[in-house]
């Protein structure tokens, strides 16, 4: 079958039981060169499902033939939560695996994923080590952090490799650049919310799969590495920031049980407060208060969604603060636990 054809074929005989979906925007050679990463992989997918959200640039026509690959064309650039969400509607494996255009996969990264989700049953996602392309001995993160202020970030980003960032264990949940999951458990919450477009979604989805009794691990040996913001501009684009430090408010609203959402609220005024006066030293001041303005106009919708998660939640309060980050952290300048290449 073609990969340009837009309907998935049936998965290989020989196939294992995890689907690929990479969402793409103007990739260009990354995209082929993350695909021939997985045509490497000792565990072999069963399908890779690239979701092309309308690329103006070559980047499909890049990509290597494998009868494995199929393209789903989207009419327009829906942005990284549509796009995986598209990509689940078709997917049939028990996991699915997402990963970055500008992730670069090492050989038995699926083989280690499915390791740890396998020995691991309670958890519903699965993150990999990420380590900086252009310095790999430093690392892009190793998970999501989510502070109990509601600021987010990938937990070791910046930092050089220690024999710690080698140890499985358990996190809030995985940064989506390169991240396993149980297909059930992700539609059955509702998959990545829309909404969102882009940054913190990975986030949110964690959460909510939280709320539904999930767990989360780390695995180190699970490895790529990331180039991270290709085409968006950088963390700290107007675009990043806009859609951080709202998706920011959101989630908190969204997602934090009762007793922890009104004793924490005076910290989480304080973060978005302290975050709005970051913004203005970078001169991005406009930025900050028109997402939190957004913000604000989309608090019925997030107070809605809560009620949706929070129904039938099998975790408690306790669980959830067991989780959470309570280090006295740097401010995050962008709320945002993944750099990825969705921009408008």
């Amino acid at each position: 079958m073609s990969p340009l054809e837009g309907t998935p074929a049936a998965p290989p005989a020989d196939g294992n039981d995890v689907t690929v979906i990479i969402v793409n925007w103007n990739g260009g050679e990354m995209l082929a060169t993350c695909v021939k990463h997985l045509q490497a992989q000792t565990t072999l997918p069963a399908r890779v499902l690239v979701v092309d959200n309308a690329s103006s640039d070559n980047s499909l026509a890049q990509l290597p033939p494998w009868d494995r690959l199929t393209v789903l064309r989207m009419p327009s650039n829906l942005g990284f939560a549509a796009g995986n969400n598209r990509a689940l509607e078709v997917a049939t494996t028990h996991y699915v695996a997402l990963l970055n255009p500008d992730a670069f996969a090492a050989p038995d990264w699926i083989e280690q994923l499915l390791k740890v989700a396998q020995a691991h049953p309670k958890a519903a996602s699965v993150g990999s080590r990420q380590l900086c392309h252009e310095a790999p001995t430093q690392l892009d993160g190793t998970g999501d952090c989510y502070h109990l202020s509601g600021l987010a970030w990938r937990e070791g980003h910046g930092q050089p490799q220690q024999p710690s960032h080698l140890i499985e264990r358990e996190i809030f949940a995985p940064c989506a650049a390169a991240a396993l999951y149980r297909r059930h458990a992700l539609q059955e919450i509702g998959g990545f919310d829309e909404r969102y477009f882009c940054y913190m979604e990975d986030v949110d989805a964690g959460f909510r799969l939280r709320l539904a009794g999930h767990t989360s691990r780390y695995a180190p040996q699970a490895w790529v590495t990331h180039v991270g913001s290709a085409t968006s501009g950088g963390k700290r684009s107007g675009f990043a920031s806009y859609h951080g430090h709202r998706n920011m408010v959101w989630t908190y609203i969204k997602n934090m049980p009762g007793p922890l959402l009104w004793a924490l609220l005076p910290l989480h005024l304080a973060a978005n407060i302290a975050s709005l006066l970051v913004l203005a030293v970078r001169g991005q001041g406009r930025i900050g208060v028109q997402a939190k303005w957004h913000a604000l106009l989309g608090a019925r919708y997030a107070w809605q969604q809560r009620r949706n998660n929070l129904h039938n939640c099998k975790a408690s309060a306790a669980d959830i603060w067991r989780v959470l980050d309570k280090s006295i952290p740097f401010l995050q300048i962008s709320p945002s636990s993944r750099d990825h290449q969705q921009t408008r």
